[in-house]
């Protein structure tokens, strides 16, 4: 199966409620995002002209429009948080999440707007969100 992955970058703060360590406190991080795809048509040949199932730019113009401009420079906190933190509610980088914006959610929720938006003949196979350069949290359809 031939795969595609595009690689983009953000910056986001964000506070997991009801945790016990630093993390429950709003803090950011320099989120890499990386998107691999696949084609919905098994190619057994090569792929006729232009030779791509999806060209990288028109992945990364998605990703961007989909994903980036939601998250950059975005404070993500969840109704909890909010609910016992209101005086955030001003902040007019906010965005509120049903869950807690772990980087496991994170990724489910991006999976989710990013099915809704990819082409009809690409499918999405994995995305993987690295909070470090050496911690990240990876979903698999």
């Amino acid at each position: 199966m031939l795969q595609l992955t595009k690689i983009l970058r953000f910056e986001m703060a964000h506070a997991i409620f009801g945790y016990d360590g630093d993390c429950k406190n709003i803090h950011g991080h320099s989120y890499e995002l990386h998107v691999t795809v696949t084609s919905v048509v098994d190619y057994k040949n090569y792929i006729p002209a232009p030779g791509f199932f999806i060209d990288f730019k028109n992945l990364k113009k998605l990703m961007h429009e989909t994903v980036i401009e939601k998250f950059e420079h975005k404070l993500v906190l969840s109704r909890e948080f909010l609910k016992v933190n209101p005086s955030f509610l001003s902040q007019e980088n906010l965005i509120e999440m049903d869950v807690e914006p772990s980087a496991e959610n994170l990724l489910i929720y991006i999976s989710q707007l990013l099915k809704d938006k990819l082409p009809d003949e690409i499918k999405l196979v994995r995305l993987k969100l690295f909070e470090t350069k050496d911690s990240y949290a990876e979903w698999n359809d």
